[in-house]
Formats: structure tokens, sequence, C-alpha cells
């Protein structure tokens, strides 16, 4: 999605990696499978340290799960970064059989509803006061954004559509390539 809108990008994997980023995007997954792995690589720290520090984070599925402050139906003790004040269910809509599409109408976004693939996906529970919550499913907030942060319950990479990646890196300065 970053390179569509003229933007380098590279994985982080090892702290040494978040070295000169400007931003962070941590996509969907397992997001117990992603917080362990933080853990043994020593990177769950850093990364909270640096996001804490002002990098802009995007989460999309389990990046939201692992930005939020408190995950339930998870394993117990699950690595958490807790930098985005949200409470968040895992697989809150329902199994793998139970992923669904569905067209989102997302605030600050022109052109129309966007598009929405749910995977798995986590229920937002609670949404702590500093969270604006852009877009909402069936009275369940599916966009929300914290000053440079941004997270969606869905997979905005699993399509064409650039719009809300560009709305994160606009919300802090840095607006892609037309």
């Amino acid at each position: 999605m970053l390179s569509l809108l003229g933007v380098e990008s590279r994985e982080v994997r090892l702290p040494s990696d978040l070295d000169s980023l400007d931003g962070l995007i941590i996509p969907g997954g397992e997001s117990t499978t992603m917080g362990k792995l933080a853990v043994e690589f020593g990177l769950l720290d850093p990364l909270r340290e640096a996001v804490d520090a002002g990098l802009p984070a995007f989460g999309t599925c389990a990046g939201m799960i692992l930005l939020s402050r408190e995950a339930t139906d998870g394993v117990p003790d699950q690595p958490l970064l807790g930098v985005f004040d949200v409470a968040v269910r895992r697989n809150g809509y329902g199994r793998q059989v139970h992923s669904f599409e569905a067209n989102v109408d997302v605030d600050g976004l022109e052109d129309g509803p966007m598009h929405a693939v749910f995977i798995r996906a986590p229920v937002v529970e609670k949404v702590g006061d500093d969270v604006e919550v852009l877009a909402s499913l069936d009275d369940h907030p599916v966009v929300l954004r914290a000053g440079r942060h941004l997270v969606t319950a869905f997979h905005p990479e699993l399509t064409a559509d650039t719009r809300l990646h560009a709305l994160w890196l606009s919300g802090w300065d840095r607006v892609p390539a037309s």
C-alpha cells in the first residue's frame, strides 16, 4: 500500500530495524504469535518506547490488538504494546468461517465508502477519551484515531483502496505523493 502511495518502506523484525523510521504499520496476522515473537526478539519494549515517544503507528486487525491497552479472549498475559486507549475482544466477529466484507463510511475519506475485509476481526469494546471514532459498523467502532495513530478492525491492505493509508500519512505531516 505504501509503495502505491510513493512511500518507501521496510520490514521491522529487530530493535535495530526501528532506527530512522518515520512511521510504523503493524499489519494483520495472529496477534498472540506476533506478540510472542516481539518478546522473543526483544522488540516489544523498544516498539512501545518508540510509539510512546511519538512514532506514528497504524495497526490493522491484529495490529489493532497489539497496539491496544487491553485485549480479551486471548492467551493469558498476551503481550500488548498498550499505547492505544482501546479495549478489544479478539475474534469478536467470530472465527475464520465468519469472515465477511462490508462497505464502511469513514470520516475524512472522500469518494464514498471504503470496502472493508473483516477476517477474525477484533471488536472494540471500550474507547478512551482521547480516541476519535472515524467509522463504525453495527454500532462497533472499526476505524479509530488518536493523534498520529490509526487503527482498523479490518484489513485495508487487502483491497486496492489506499485512502486509509493516505489518511494516516497525512495525519503526521507525511503527505503521500499524488
